[in-house]
């Protein structure tokens, strides 16, 4: 398995060096070069798997055995697994009508990151071990991401993360899940902006290869290809459970519906790529008023508002669906020059109109949907009248596509629960509802913080660059090599 970029200026890296990467050197995302099919037989035969042991067989698809051998890929991932808050780390709610949730939240920040942050996270470790390298981790993010990789590397030797979220933008419990983080590899920036601004000086920063070499400048944001990897066992796991393939026999399959809470579009690629490997399934991204995905899937409109809105849920508050390139690449035949030429103009103007064929592959491949806060406050209500159970506002977004988009008789749906509600504090009440929040984040409240401010006019690239060589010069000072605990 080799891997390449979307743009088409690099070929033939593995996955090691695409797990220690960001963006490629050309600007675009790492993709796998070739997609394994998925047989009828094979789904049959993963039908009685747990989500860990499906999670294990994905990552066995797109990691060479001579890199990592099969033992101690498991070994890593089953670590990477193993604290979650309910057995098997996923749970799946049955609830009524029909409606299926699968809660991705059971980590320790409260949100689907956790899965795939810690799995990325337990195979750098694996390699920082085995070659005493070094690594300096810089992230955006709209809110859940940072917690969650802050979480999955604080206090390992040999690596820093570099976080850098929007002031004002998210909810207290995410922003102090980061700040509360006081462990010298841990570096918090408090951008005066939205994701979407703190995104063009990551992106500048990526670009600089005598950076990214000099000093191990790899991201842990859905543009590695990790955390996409791992997310592929979402999809394989709702499959498996909901859309009652044990009833069939030979290679019909049955379809199952999948509705996504759509921001990064990370999960949303990783549903494309299940799709293409063979598995039937029919995708539902939805947004909230950040509506750039609808717009896209509905009339090629790929275009970013003049602002970021403010919503009820600030995760998927962004207008720069960055993932939305791989889907592009994948659905365009993997033509990297066309992919080049569309996101180019799209950093540039930060409006394209897709392709006649381009539009028409998306929009056979996916369905879409948007909701205002409105939408999200009826649906939160609605599904805690019916069922006594407290949506996340994100949750909600996919919940509401549910209620007014009812299923054919015989057909089955999941909605992807992406975080709890224990985080959304201020929407659950909106809603008029109570929520018991857990220990762990009522503790939060009285913890001391640390970070550093980013304001407007000020240049946040210089700043980042600065904090990042700084870092490794503290390094080559104490000669920090990774050590295991």
């Amino acid at each position: 398995m080799r891997y390449c970029s979307t743009r088409g200026g690099v070929q033939g890296w593995g996955f090691r060096e695409v797990l220690f990467s960001g963006y490629a050197p050309d600007g675009g995302m790492f993709m796998p070069e070739t997609l394994p099919t998925l047989t009828p037989d094979t789904l049959r035969s993963w039908a009685p798997l747990s989500y860990l042991q499906l999670v294990q067989k994905v990552c066995a698809l797109f990691i060479p055995d001579d890199l990592v051998p099969r033992q101690d890929l498991e070994a890593v991932l089953s670590g990477a697994l193993s604290q979650f808050s309910v057995p098997g780390a996923v749970r799946m709610a049955g609830l009524g009508g029909g409606l299926s949730v699968l809660e991705l939240f059971h980590g320790e920040t409260l949100a689907f990151k956790d899965l795939a942050m810690n799995c990325t996270a337990r195979l750098l470790e694996y390699f920082l071990c085995r070659e005493k390298h070094r690594a300096t981790i810089l992230v955006g993010t709209s809110g859940d991401t940072g917690g969650s990789a802050i979480r999955s590397v604080r206090g390992l030797r040999g690596v820093d993360v570099v976080v850098v979220f929007p002031r004002g933008r998210i909810t207290s419990v995410q922003e102090r899940q980061m700040t509360t983080s006081l462990e010298d590899n841990v570096h918090v920036f408090a951008a005066d902006g939205s994701s979407d601004d703190i995104d063009v000086p990551l992106r500048r920063l990526f670009a600089d290869q005598d950076l990214v070499r000099n000093h191990g400048l790899m991201s842990l944001n859905s543009v590695n290809w990790t955390r996409v990897l791992v997310q592929l066992a979402h999809f394989l796991y709702a499959y498996l459970q909901l859309s009652g393939l044990e009833k069939t026999e030979g290679g019909a399959l049955p379809t199952l519906e999948v509705v996504v809470p759509t921001g990064g579009a990370g999960n949303i690629a990783a549903g494309c790529i299940v799709k293409l490997m063979g598995v039937p399934l029919r995708l539902i991204a939805m947004v909230n008023a950040n509506d750039i995905v609808h717009r896209t899937v509905q009339n090629g409109d790929f275009s970013m508002a003049t602002s970021v809105k403010q919503t009820l849920a600030p995760a998927i508050d962004i207008q720069d669906p960055y993932n939305m390139e791989r889907v592009f690449w994948l659905l365009s035949g993997r033509d990297g020059g066309l992919v080049k030429g569309l996101m180019e103009e799209f950093q540039l103007s930060h409006r394209i109109t897709l392709p006649d064929t381009l539009h028409k592959a998306l929009s056979s491949v996916l369905s879409a949907g948007s909701v205002t806060d409105e939408g999200i406050v009826e649906t939160m209500q609605r599904c805690w009248r019916e069922n006594q159970y407290l949506l996340c506002p994100h949750t909600a977004v996919a919940v509401w596509y549910h209620y007014h988009c009812p299923l054919p008789p015989g057909e089955n749906r999941c909605c992807i629960a992406t975080a709890s509600p224990a985080k959304f504090k201020e929407a659950v009440q909106k809603a008029g509802l109570t929520i018991d929040l857990p220990q762990e984040v009522r503790a939060l409240e009285k913890m001391a913080t640390r970070y550093e401010d980013l304001e407007q006019g000020e240049d946040w690239e210089h700043r980042l660059r600065e904090r990042i060589e700084s870092i490794s010069s503290v390094r080559q000072r104490g000669a920090l090599f990774y050590s295991p605990a």
